[in-house]
């Protein structure tokens, strides 16, 4: 039987720990896109509304919900 400090020394468990890192580096960086782009939206909507868009119009252009619009022009 493998002692822990053995079975983290095999080419398998080398291999399995460094594809779960790199899945977990792809899933950050995904998380990290999606917020991005959320804030990107958070930062454009009071521009449109600047611009005499309606809060249904900013939501709908910017995929947000229209109650997330109203907080933003409050």
């Amino acid at each position: 039987m493998f002692s822990l400090s053995e079975l983290k020394q095999t080419r398998f468990y080398q291999e399995a720990f460094e594809e779960g890192k790199e899945e977990g580096r792809k899933e950050v960086f995904e998380e990290g896109r999606k917020e991005g782009a959320r804030l990107e939206k958070l930062r454009i909507a009071p521009l449109m509304l600047k611009l005499g868009l309606s809060v249904e119009q900013v939501a709908q252009g910017l995929g947000l919900s229209i109650e997330e619009v109203r907080q933003i022009a409050a």
